[in-house]
């Protein structure tokens, strides 16, 4: 089982006060306010209690320094509990999870398309969409190293080159007061990953769906370091995009977050 390491308390300050998004520890640890180091300056105006939670999730810590880890997780430090739990506690709302396991498809277009009716329609500035990922989908969790190493191009059968997930869209640049731009910030053309965490999306990753790809890729002998089952899903634990949440299991976790009054959509 893996030491914990925590944030010295002048460094979460520090990410606080200046609004940083990402910034990776030498101990292997991440804290998260938004996507590549940038800050989430894209929240709702009004969002108070959207915004207390992602400064809190900035200073939380992100497991990501496993040596190996087993097929069930059984100890909250073999996942990100404290950022977990902090989503299971989140005041604000209305709340609303999405089961998302289709890359290829419109799973960010729909929480976007969510989000802006519940900001300007009905007025919800601290609506919260969160992604369940699990499935296909979760090769978007990946970063672009995981992607390279082990040939991820194949699994999506060439439609996707690299994690084109992660890139911010021309339109990202567009004025973020203009709500109404129709190839502005929050229309169509500004659907990825890294945009919507600015918007306050979080986006939670599946352990069981990491175990079972890296068994899969195991079992084929795509394995060019030859490492254990458990060292290479703990490879790939290590290599989560940041900002996002391991959860032990995605379907579980699904449980425990509409047992707290979040909405299922899929």
């Amino acid at each position: 089982m893996n030491q914990k390491h925590f944030i010295s308390r002048r460094d979460a300050l520090r990410s606080t006060l200046l609004g940083l998004g990402i910034v990776s520890l030498s101990l292997g640890v991440a804290r998260a306010a938004g996507p590549h180091g940038q800050a989430a300056n894209l929240l709702a105006p009004g969002a108070k209690t959207l915004q207390a939670l992602s400064q809190r999730l900035a200073v939380l810590p992100r497991r990501r320094d496993f040596k190996t880890v087993p097929m069930i997780l059984t100890a909250p430090d073999q996942w990100d509990n404290e950022a977990l739990d902090e989503v299971l506690q989140y005041a604000g709302g209305p709340k609303q999870v999405w089961d998302n396991t289709d890359l290829a498809g419109p799973w960010l277009n729909l929480m976007r398309n969510a989000m802006n009716v519940q900001i300007w329609s009905f007025k919800h500035p601290d609506f919260l969409a969160v992604s369940a990922t699990h499935g296909n989908a979760h090769l978007a969790l990946y970063d672009e190293m995981i992607w390279d190493k082990y040939g991820f191009a194949k699994l999506t059968k060439d439609k996707f080159k690299t994690n084109t997930f992660l890139i911010s869209p021309p339109a990202s640049k567009a004025n973020p007061t203009d709500f109404e731009n129709t190839k502005g910030v929050f229309s169509p053309y500004d659907n990825s990953i890294t945009v919507l965490q600015k918007r306050g999306v979080l986006f939670l990753a599946c352990h069981n769906e990491i175990w079972e790809l890296t068994m899969a890729l195991h079992n084929k002998g795509v394995n060019p370091d030859h490492l254990s089952h458990e060292q290479m899903a703990a490879e790939f634990t290590n290599h989560l995009i940041p900002g996002v949440i391991l959860t032990p299991g995605m379907v579980g976790t699904l449980v425990e977050l509409q047992n707290v009054g979040y909405r299922y959509a899929s």
